[in-house]
């Protein structure tokens, strides 16, 4: 299980130094024109705190004593395909029926599927995540997320944010 983190944490670090190296291309700071952040402040940032975290990872598997020589638990790894599984589900819904339906069929499926959380919880969740996704990026970031089939329904929304 250590070479796992170990192969892991490397790979995610490297994949963190790539996409720092391409987003710093772009502005990563406060831009004074736009009254915002730069284009390339989220994937900055976000990339820096996933490489320090794979880096606490990493240092943490060499604090570690081995307890067997097996690379992966055989019990990890049913969860491991059948969320990856529902990822890609979800991903290829994306253009069909728009980001935030596919997000809560989604959230719906891991929470009370998969996760086996009880209803209030996952109703709660299932319904905030996506209307903060909503107001995070379409209204505050004025980026627009894709709809699908949904776009009908959001050009109400759109006449009073926009």
């Amino acid at each position: 299980m250590l070479a796992a983190d170990r192969i892991i944490a490397i790979a995610i670090i490297a994949m963190s130094l790539y996409f720092m190296t391409h987003a710093a291309t772009l502005p990563i700071g406060w831009s004074g024109e736009t009254g915002g952040p730069g284009a390339g402040a989220f994937p900055f940032w976000l990339s820096l705190v996933m490489a320090l975290s794979a880096l606490g990872i990493l240092a943490r598997s060499f604090m570690k004593e081995p307890t067997h020589g097996r690379f992966f638990h055989d019990r990890a790894v049913r969860p491991v395909v059948a969320v990856t599984l529902a990822l890609f589900c979800a991903i290829a819904l994306m253009p069909l029926v728009g980001a935030y339906v596919a997000l809560v069929l989604f959230m719906l499926w891991y929470l009370r599927i998969f996760g086996g959380h009880g209803w209030v919880l996952t109703s709660i969740l299932t319904i905030a995540t996506p209307v903060f996704l909503f107001f995070f990026f379409e209204v505050t970031l004025k980026i627009l997320l894709p709809k699908g089939w949904t776009e009908p329904f959001f050009i109400p929304l759109y006449s009073k944010f926009f």
